[in-house]
């Protein structure tokens, strides 16, 4: 059951969503309470698991990862020991940025990051390979990013 916000919280969320490294002080201006109890609402917020964790947002292309592309994956079965080998081998993998089980026409959708297409080739035939339950890939390579949000809309 998902945990019960209050606009309090909402409001708390939304800032640190946008800055997560301000202060205390600032954060409970922003969202009109007293330091003390913002403090308590954030910690309570954390141990309830509501914020999972804090991380700082990098540019990919000043560290030399400038190319993202998304791999559209089928495996060789749909059997619970081949879909679980496939997992547990994206999660080992530092490119793959993020990776979910479809329902649809592909079994999994891949984002992976690497520093161009020469390392996506790298990549592809290295990992995404029979070994690690993969019959069929299709990679698309986006033109242009729209929009990158991390924010939840609260």
């Amino acid at each position: 059951m998902p945990t019960q916000l209050d606009e309090i919280d909402r409001r708390i969320l939304r800032a640190l969503q946008r800055d997560g490294r301000q202060q205390n002080t600032e954060l409970a201006q922003e969202v009109g309470l007293s330091p003390s109890p913002c403090l308590r609402r954030v910690r309570l917020l954390e141990e309830a698991g509501v914020i999972e964790r804090y991380v700082a947002v990098l540019n990919a292309a000043k560290v030399g990862i400038g190319m993202t592309l998304f791999t559209r994956v089928w495996l060789t079965a749909q059997d619970a020991d081949t879909i679980e080998h496939f997992i547990e081998a994206m999660k080992r993998l530092p490119q793959v940025m993020e990776c979910y089980i479809m329902l649809g026409e592909s079994d999994a959708l891949l984002r992976v990051v690497v520093e161009d297409l020469d390392g996506y080739r790298q990549f592809q035939t290295r990992h995404l390979t029979r070994a690690n339950g993969i019959q069929n890939v299709k990679t698309d390579l986006p033109s242009q990013i729209v929009k990158q949000s991390y924010a939840l809309p609260l």
